[in-house]
């Protein structure tokens, strides 16, 4: 679905980013990307939806039902199926729930740039992939927390500004980003590997 949709919006846009409208008087733009002082610091909305869908999600995993699945479910299919959660509708859940929050996060950015880009977010998808390893999530699903994936945007973020200010060329960065998720794919499989030799 990645491609039908990025190669659609290439089609009809024909590769170029197109106007869509001045949003800057409107209330929406202003409850979405406007922004507001506290003690003197300028704060973005997108900090406020950012820390409110954390806190909204880190709930949804840790207290419900639904996390509940979704943790049984990524750690062991078969035997959550056993006890009687229903994988696969908790996996399209998860899905609609993602595609939900890209849309959202979408149109933030098209508010904020009045104009909308099929190429925006082109390689996102492995940055967002090393955030949540760094932030201790198992790819292979099962184990993983909402408040390690914040520490993971915060840190890699903090890594791309770094590796920028060393002198590393910016093209480079999708090499860190490759050697990051592999080194931490190695590094969950050899914890893997001796939690399993202890039992």
């Amino acid at each position: 679905m990645l491609l039908v949709v990025r190669g659609s919006a290439l089609v009809v846009t024909s590769g170029f980013p197109q106007r869509t409208w001045d949003a800057a008087d409107l209330l929406l733009a202003e409850v979405l990307v406007g922004d507001f002082n506290v003690a003197g610091l300028r704060v973005y909305m997108s900090l406020f939806w950012f820390v409110a869908a954390a806190l909204l999600l880190g709930y949804l995993l840790t207290q419900t039902k639904m996390g509940n699945w979704l943790q049984a479910a990524g750690g062991n299919a078969e035997a959550a199926r056993a006890r009687g959660v229903a994988v696969e509708r908790t996996k399209v859940k998860l899905f609609v729930l993602s595609a939900v929050t890209a849309g959202f996060a979408g149109i933030i950015s098209s508010i904020r740039t009045a104009a909308a880009n099929p190429n925006s977010g082109t390689g996102y998808e492995l940055e967002v992939i090393a955030m949540v390893v760094i932030g201790g999530t198992a790819l292979t699903g099962g184990r993983g927390t909402i408040v390690g994936t914040v520490l993971g945007v915060f840190i890699l973020r903090l890594m791309r500004n770094g590796i920028v200010l060393v002198g590393v060329p910016g093209l480079a960065y999708n090499i860190f980003i490759g050697a990051i998720i592999l080194g931490m794919m190695a590094l969950h499989s050899w914890v893997d590997r001796r939690r399993q030799e202890r039992h």
